[in-house]
């Protein structure tokens, strides 16, 4: 699974309540969000595959005995470029043409002496 490219629409708009995460390039790091998938749920990250590669995505679901699948879903990704990359999550449901909640971030990768030189975009 590749993320799309810089040039899809999503990574263009504002970044208003964007959580920052601080790595190095070449260092791995994980995002976890709660999934429903009996209601159709499904996390769908967009990003740009220069500067993040997704390395891993788990679900680890939260038995209560009965039929409901849901739990928490683990995305892991290496930062490859140094600079501040944007990460979008959207909460997308089957049926639904428009995302049901947004999640933005924005990865600051450095070169390990605390530097983040090219930006992306």
């Amino acid at each position: 699974m590749s993320g799309p490219s810089a040039k899809d629409g999503v990574v263009n708009e504002p970044d208003g309540n964007a959580k920052t995460i601080r790595t190095t390039a070449g260092s791995q790091f994980q995002i976890h969000l709660w999934e429903d998938r009996t209601r159709g749920e499904l996390w769908v990250p967009s990003y740009d595959p220069s500067s993040l590669v997704l390395v891993n995505d788990e679900f680890l679901r939260i038995a209560n005995g009965n039929a409901v699948e849901s739990g928490r879903r683990t995305f892991e990704f290496r930062a490859v470029a140094t600079g501040t990359h944007r990460l979008v999550f959207e909460k997308r449901m089957g049926w639904k043409f428009t995302a049901e909640d947004r999640r933005v971030y924005l990865v600051e990768a450095s070169d390990g002496t605390g530097r983040a030189e090219r930006q992306a975009g």
